[in-house]
């Protein structure tokens, strides 16, 4: 047992005796798990003083053999052991240590946070006591399929896990922080419940009040006032008694993200949400998008801080059930070709459909919503968490769209960051997990599935407008390599702040996507 899987262990003994004997029994897995999310992270990014060998096979500049199982990209599941120079290892982060590869430090520190609180997620996960949206959101145990930082969460110690995490099934008690209303950033109308005369009362997560509010001399108005369920983000939130879901910040990293929300993110939440919403009625309406309905962020220091800030989000709607994609699981599909193929065509006529006007959706599992009907299968998809999506004012103005007034950031006319967006989540992650899912390694299966997300594909470009700009992602999205994210890089010491990006095969391109 590694050092921090003790403290772990010694925390829980402490404050969940109950849960010990699930946690050491679920350590193995967790590192089988982990590790199979790094052997992915290995094959395919470029790590300095790694090189690919075979398929299976890697080469460091030591000249040591590091080998495993053929794994593609998109294959989900664990690995008991990866060898290097013959001799297996189990652990993660004691094999990254052992490649003694430059400037990975803080990865090795990340994969051993998240082989602790994996196993502390599988250790208290219960089975969903219903079918309510909040129940699929809870139903994640494990985190990003593909990120080895999947369930990364340091600062977060284990009895805050168990009280604050969405796969432990809490009740979390939001408090009310007081802050004078004429210093507050407000976007869209706050609603008047959080209004007590001059003063704003934004919400806050327990967590930050209890490690964030102190440093700033900040306490709450009221402790324990709103008691809701936490989504698969940790931070948002959706109350017991109903109304708008709360996106809160917890300002610690998580995965490999610091869960703040920035000013910026404040002040373009609700122009954001009337864009998506526009150009999904244009698109036919086929995408929901939970717009946000209003943000607030405080003052510290004379600047509104990312540490005193709150958005409220339109509740999941639809009828059914409605579910992340990361919540979809093999029982769900009785037919998985026909639950793809339904997939497949409402994701990719949506997204491709808002690509060719302007937008390109970061649409992974956790922001991709599908509701299902009476017969099992997808019939709406709903977006959400609208701060990640690149708009580009030149593809917009070419369709007579105004560009909203929204962060620099978010802005970009370079097709290869609109594809990089897009189609690295939806193909790279959000295809790749359901078909890995569904397919279960059995290679023939996953081509059929593959070649029916292809003609979903193909059917989506030929309803859509012969443009340079529609005849552009055509061609990226069938090409014989795909641009996704780039985890391990991304956590390597001395990496810039944010995303880093890498090229992969791309299983829609070549003869599947002609």
């Amino acid at each position: 047992m590694r050092r921090l899987e003790g403290e772990f262990a010694a925390e829980l003994a402490l404050v969940r005796p109950g849960l010990s004997a699930r946690y050491a029994a679920a350590l193995p897995g967790a590192r089988a798990a982990v590790l199979g999310r790094l052997w992915r992270g290995l094959l395919y990014e470029p790590l300095p003083g790694l090189k690919a060998a075979g398929p299976a096979r890697l080469l460091l500049a030591d000249g040591r053999e590091l080998t495993g199982r053929e794994r593609r990209p998109y294959d989900l599941g664990e690995e008991p052991a990866l060898w290097l120079d013959g001799r297996p290892h189990t652990h993660p982060a004691e094999l990254l240590a052992a490649l003694r590869l430059p400037c990975t430090d803080r990865l090795i520190e990340d994969l051993d946070h998240s082989v602790a609180s994996m196993a502390l997620s599988r250790a208290g996960a219960s089975p969903p006591p219903g079918d309510t949206p909040e129940d699929h959101e809870q139903s994640v145990v494990d985190g990003h399929p593909y990120h080895p930082g999947c369930r990364n969460r340091p600062g977060v110690s284990v009895a805050e896990q168990l009280a604050y995490m969405p796969e432990h099934r809490p009740t979390v008690a939001l408090d009310l922080l007081a802050l004078p209303l004429r210093d507050c950033l407000v976007s869209g109308p706050w609603p008047a419940s959080l209004v007590d005369g001059d003063r704003l009362l934004l919400p806050v997560h327990p967590w930050q009040t209890r490690h964030v509010l102190p440093a700033l001399g900040l306490r709450p108005h009221v402790t324990g006032a709103i008691r809701a369920r936490p989504l698969m983000s940790v931070r948002t939130l959706a109350p017991l008694g109903g109304g708008p879901h709360l996106k809160t910040a917890f300002t610690t990293r998580m995965t490999s993200g610091v869960r703040d929300i920035s000013p910026g993110s404040v002040r373009d939440c609700v122009p954001l949400s009337s864009l998506l919403t526009t150009l999904s009625a244009r698109c036919g309406g086929g995408l929901r998008i939970a717009r946000y309905l209003s943000g607030a962020a405080g003052l510290v220091n004379g600047e509104h801080s990312a540490d005193l800030s709150c958005m409220l989000r339109e509740p999941t709607p639809g009828k059914g059930p409605v579910l992340p994609v990361a919540a979809v699981t093999r029982a769900m599909a009785h037919d998985p070709a026909a639950w793809l193929a339904a997939f497949a065509r409402l994701a990719l006529t949506d997204t491709l459909g808002m690509l060719a006007l302007g937008v390109a959706l970061e649409a992974h599992g956790q922001n991709l919503l599908v509701a299902l009907g009476e017969d099992g299968l997808p019939y709406r998809l709903i977006y959400r968490d609208l701060a990640d999506v690149r708009i580009s004012p030149a593809r917009l103005a070419r369709n007579g769209i105004e560009s909203p007034p929204v962060s620099a950031r978010l802005l970009s006319d370079d097709p290869a960051v609109l594809h990089a967006k897009l189609f690295g989540s939806l193909a790279g992650t959000t295809f790749g997990s359901l078909v890995a899912l569904f397919g279960q390694r059995d290679r023939a299966v996953e081509r059929r599935l593959w070649a029916i997300v292809a003609a979903a594909a193909r059917e989506a470009f030929e309803a859509l407008p012969d443009t340079p700009d529609v005849r552009a992602d055509r061609n990226a999205l069938f090409g014989e390599r795909i641009v996704v994210k780039a985890h391990l890089v991304a956590r390597l010491d001395g990496a810039p702040p944010g995303d880093s990006w890498t090229g992969q095969p791309n299983f829609l391109g070549g003869r599947q996507g002609t």
